[in-house]
């Protein structure tokens, strides 16, 4: 059975005098950082930044369609045919870059249990998606070699379900296995009973990828399970107090919040943005963007994804947007890449109806577009991800400036000044 069905209101701002709760403890999941798309020498990585492009949220809108229908789709919407590698790329490893580096900022990853006993996987975790997968001991690929893998027979409260799970990636690769219900834990939460795929088939994106699987956190309709994603489970077990998680991502102490808001991530007030769609995504409208002296786009619609690592908007909209920026210029026209001069320092923030929340320099600059250049690389990027025709894409570039909260019981999300 799936979690509450979505119920929409206007897209207001909820100006919070306090935090949406009294505290108790927050139960907390440290998130080390891990692959960048700015290399250790400031320069653009610009072969990962495509291939993460083509992974986008193809496989959601078909699990949306198959779960609600049509009618759940935002205008403009469509599920996109499968995105083509450059053939420079193909021979490449599809996956990051070495992970030495803790200095970086692509993927937010943490550590996760599953089974009884509890077997550890490092798992990223997803707001833009809503299934939970591990490697299986079945998979015995190339990608597999290194990943930690669940073994259904030394765990006493693992049980077999019907079914196959896939996803397809843009790329044509997939993540496949069969399905199994046991014992999740995070940080302490608890949900009995969980399902999730053991994958037997891992894509090659994971080749060089030191996360073991992914657990999404979105709501129940983008789910090719068709089952409640983790966090809906808990919180339908009792296991948190509050149905809220929220998400603390910088240069140091960042972390994943569940059950409450945690007072030492964040200043008050909190900014609530009723949700504007059913989407199944995290997706509030009536956004704004700001550069120094203007507000090139008004009105548009938001999906506040931790999956994503930049920003992505309609390809006429972020054409509107760099028109601000003096010298700022179209850098890579196949995948809708902008550079600016790296000596200037341009204001960027969003707002939906209240605050302006600003975008850093640090966040906003992706490096260098080669060794030696004055022109850098912005972090919001011109791709019809098949969203809808005004539905921009709010990775982590931008979730690295707030706290973010997620909260169920208000369909909203809200903002705050990081601590």
């Amino acid at each position: 059975m799936f979690f509450q069905p979505l119920t929409l209101g206007l897209t207001v701002s909820l100006l919070a005098a306090a935090t949406p709760v009294e505290h108790d403890v927050a139960r907390s999941v440290p998130l080390p950082k891990r692959a960048s798309l700015t290399t250790s020498e400031g320069v653009f990585n610009h072969d990962l930044a495509i291939l993460q492009s083509i992974a986008t949220r193809k496989q959601n809108l078909i699990n949306l369609k198959k779960n609600v229908g049509l009618q759940a789709f935002n205008e403009g919407a469509e599920i996109k045919p499968l995105a083509q590698i450059p053939s420079g790329l193909q021979a490449r490893s599809h996956g990051f870059e070495p992970l030495a580096d803790e200095e970086s900022d692509s993927e937010w990853a943490g550590t996760i249990e599953v089974g009884t006993p509890g077997r550890s996987f490092l798992i990223d975790f997803d707001t833009g998606s809503s299934d939970l997968w591990v490697p299986s001991f079945n998979c015995t690929s190339t990608v597999c070699r290194t990943k930690r893998k669940y073994t259904p027979s030394s765990s006493e409260t693992s049980a077999a379900k019907q079914g196959t799970f896939s996803i397809e990636y843009d790329d044509g690769s997939n993540v496949s296995g069969p399905i199994f219900s046991d014992t999740v834990t995070v940080a302490g939460v608890k949900a009995v009973n969980q399902i999730f795929s053991a994958v037997t088939t891992l894509s090659s994106s994971f080749q060089d990828d030191p996360i073991d699987g992914l657990l999404g956190m979105a709501f129940p309709q983008l789910s090719e399970l068709n089952a409640n994603p983790f966090f809906n489970t808990a919180f339908l077990q009792g296991a948190v107090r509050y149905n809220l998680f929220a998400f603390k991502l910088a240069s140091t102490g960042s972390a994943l919040d569940l059950g409450n808001t945690n007072p030492d991530h964040f200043n008050e007030p909190i900014e609530f943005h009723n949700l504007s769609s059913e989407s199944g995504f995290w997706q509030i409208g009536g956004a704004a963007i700001h550069t120094d002296q203007a507000t090139p786009i008004k009105g548009f619609q938001t999906v506040i994804d931790s999956g994503t690592t930049i920003m992505y908007g309609p390809p006429d909209a972020v054409k509107r947007f760099y028109a601000e920026i003096p010298g700022a210029t179209l850098f890579d026209s196949d995948n809708g890449i902008y550079s600016f001069p790296c000596s200037s320092d341009p204001r960027v923030a969003f707002s939906w109806g209240g605050k302006k929340w600003d975008v850093t320099a640090d966040n906003f600059n992706l490096g260098q577009t080669e060794s030696g250049s004055s022109e850098c690389v912005g972090a919001i990027a011109a791709e019809d991800i098949g969203l809808g025709s005004d539905v921009w894409l709010l990775g982590d570039s931008f979730m690295k400036n707030v706290y973010t909260v997620f909260f169920f019981d208000r369909n909203a999300v809200g903002f705050a000044e990081l601590a």
